[in-house]
């Protein structure tokens, strides 16, 4: 299973540069229930590969840390088309924290699927099928 996480809800950068932009507190909740959520319905998660933007890696980080997984990075998700399928080789399950419109683009270019992910929202791809597209507020109800 392919599980693509977008970043939670972030700062508006004024002055700083993008790679630095923090979450806000509701990123950080939507990032903490993706994770809750993940927990809830046994995602058997064996990998992250998050981004290395700060507002990226902090959601992998949140999100992770009730799977008990680490997170690792690559710059291949830090922005614009990637392969989705060659950084998940050979990791069993896997979770992909970045970024819109790359994460949609991936979503369609694997399964036909034409889907826009919200900030804190979860894809899980199967196969080549959308298996769940999850908005946050379904995260948090899961999550409890």
């Amino acid at each position: 299973m392919l599980w693509l996480l977008r970043h939670g809800e972030a700062e508006n950068g004024s002055g700083r540069d993008d790679a630095e932009r923090r979450l806000t507190a509701e990123g950080k909740r939507q990032s903490t229930d993706a994770g809750r959520a993940l927990a809830a319905l046994d995602a058997a998660i064996d990998a992250c590969i998050s981004s290395p933007k700060v507002r990226a890696l902090d959601t992998a980080k949140l999100a992770c840390e009730p799977l008990g997984v680490a997170v690792e990075t690559s710059g291949a998700l830090a922005g614009g088309d990637f392969d989705p399928l060659a950084l998940a080789a050979g990791r069993g399950d896997i979770l992909l924290v970045g970024h819109e419109p790359d994460f949609s683009n991936a979503v369609a270019d694997l399964t036909g699927a034409r889907v826009k992910l919200k900030k804190g929202g979860i894809a899980a791809i199967e196969d080549g099928t959308l298996q769940a597209l999850l908005r946050p507020a379904e995260l948090a109800r899961l999550a409890g």
